[in-house]
């Protein structure tokens, strides 16, 4: 099986301002990788480019061994931005259609079967929305929304769920929620790339951490960025990871 994300020296500038210098990393189908960094360190430029949202101006991108480029099934990705929250909401649909939304990619221009009824069904019971889904997802909080569209990502039988500080604005215990939720998710075997700014939320919940300002300081397991020194490397100042218990 070839690797989810393979991406070689790869080298992005805004103009005359590099944003990320000869990155190369991996993530493997299963993973659960936090990505990390101070602000403007380049983050959601890395998870752009490994979703062919963005071209590298050097190097490669790879997704499910194809080159990302060429890559053209897009329902094997969920991906939710970092605006998703605010901004997303404004849609003027209920949360069944939004999860619907993720049938799209296999019905084409066919008509909704009852196997995408199915699937959307079964992807609204998975995140537990199933009582929200005749709601207005403008009507919806931060984290109930973000249930939404991960099962929208769900409903398109996505293997790689790719999420831009999916917690911005979203309460404590929603926050926890949700991050068991992702917990779950992965245990069934659907691979994760994570850019959250809370530290202590990555080492405790991701199996593998790439720490970035504009160069990669580390990737690698989690337990080998505890004890190494990458954190106060990419930050420029002396830091330690504050693990949350509740």
């Amino acid at each position: 099986m070839p690797p989810v994300v393979e991406i070689t020296d790869v080298t992005f500038a805004y103009g005359d301002t590099p944003a990320v210098s000869d990155v190369s990393l991996t993530v493997e189908a299963g993973d659960f990788l936090g990505l990390v960094g101070p602000n403007g360190s380049g983050k959601t430029t890395l998870l752009h480019l490994m979703l062919g949202l963005l071209t590298p101006d050097e190097g490669a991108v790879e997704l499910f061994g194809e080159p990302v480029e060429a890559f053209d099934d897009g329902g094997r990705i969920g991906y939710v931005s970092q605006k998703a929250t605010s901004q997303g909401g404004s849609m003027p649909v209920t949360v069944r259609e939004c999860v619907t939304m993720g049938r799209y990619a296999h019905v084409g221009r066919g008509r909704l079967t009852d196997a995408d009824r199915d699937a959307v069904a079964d992807a609204l019971e998975t995140v537990g929305i199933v009582d929200l889904a005749g709601r207005m997802l403008a009507e919806l909080s931060g984290g109930q929304k973000q249930r939404a569209y991960i099962a929208r990502a769900l409903a398109s039988d996505a293997d790689l769920l790719a999420l831009d500080e999916p917690t911005v604005g979203v309460d404590a215990e929603s926050r926890d929620a949700f991050y068991a939720l992702l917990d779950g998710l992965n245990d069934d075997g659907i691979t994760i790339v994570l850019i959250e700014h809370d530290i202590g939320v990555v080492t405790d919940r991701a199996s593998r951490v790439a720490c970035i300002n504009t160069e990669l300081y580390h990737h690698g397991d989690t337990a080998s960025f505890v004890e190494s020194d990458a954190l106060a490397e990419a930050y420029g100042t002396t830091g330690q990871v504050v693990h949350h218990h509740h």
